[in-house]
């Protein structure tokens, strides 16, 4: 028979309960308690069976992590009334924070699961970039909510990482004359693809710059003009037959050609879970 019952009352998880429970338990030799979680409790009716149950124990602790007043304000009147010891981890670190910011809680059970969600979230979409990007892999444009295509650098690939951080999941293509478009691309919808261009003089700077921090010479075909205004006329040819829009990214911040794509994708009906 366990000399000590802990009960942890929650109408989350309970996890932050039963964390400190574990925590305060090992600083002492004991092993001979138990720790039961009650999680998801949202009405009084199940919170009076709980504590009616912990009433009849002969040594039972009482943790509680009720964010609803309702709920906190009846697990103390009960158990002060039975003489249950009962610790509230909770209300009194958000009413302190009260006081101090000035604005009332929200009171939402679980909220700090449901940013934890958020966050793994924007991982997966971050990762779906790096996993998709320049092409690597076409089977991922049917699963992308965006699809970014254009010639080399015209900023596709920190646009597909900066809209992964907003919680969108991007796939990019380049397009090159030597390589034919996937098939997939005529395949989805046109209304998920954007379209991307540069100016050949910006084009041509940011190429010889490029081809000199590999230590190559400016004379390779990729930074000529010639071949930058043959890769945009073919890329225009194939954006055209796909019927998606373009934006020109010269002269633009990364943030700011990120705004216009998404007013683009709003207008397209596209409903991102933005974060």
């Amino acid at each position: 028979m366990h000399i000590l019952d802990i009960y942890i009352i929650s109408d989350s998880l309970g996890e932050t309960g039963a964390l400190v429970a574990k925590a305060a338990i090992s600083q002492f030799t004991t092993q001979d308690y138990s720790i039961k979680r009650f999680p998801y409790i949202h009405t009084l009716d199940e919170l009076k069976a709980i504590l009616e149950k912990a009433s009849i124990k002969q040594n039972t602790i009482v943790i509680y992590t009720l964010v609803k007043s309702i709920l906190a304000d009846y697990t103390k009147e009960y158990t002060d009334e039975m003489g249950i010891l009962a610790i509230d981890i909770m209300n009194p670190i958000i009413d302190a924070l009260q006081e101090k910011i000035g604005t009332p809680p929200v009171r939402e059970a679980g909220i700090i699961r449901k940013l934890d969600d958020d966050y793994f979230s924007r991982v997966e979409a971050i990762e779906f970039a790096v996993k998709y990007d320049d092409g690597k892999d076409p089977e991922g444009l049917e699963n992308a909510e965006l699809v970014l295509i254009g010639v080399s650098r015209t900023s596709k690939t920190p646009l597909s990482m900066y809209l992964g951080n907003r919680n969108i999941k991007v796939a990019n293509v380049p397009l090159v004359i030597e390589i034919p478009p996937p098939k997939a691309l005529f395949e989805i919808p046109s209304t998920k693809i954007i379209g991307l261009t540069n100016n050949a003089e910006n084009l041509n700077r940011i190429r010889g710059e490029r081809l000199k921090a590999l230590g190559l010479g400016r004379g390779s075909s990729y930074a000529t003009f010639e071949r930058i205004l043959d890769e945009l006329e073919y890329a225009e040819k194939i954006m055209k037959k796909i019927g998606c829009p373009i934006i020109d990214v010269s002269n633009k911040a990364i943030e700011e050609t990120a705004e216009l794509i998404l007013t683009l994708a709003s207008k397209n009906s596209i409903d991102f879970n933005i974060q």
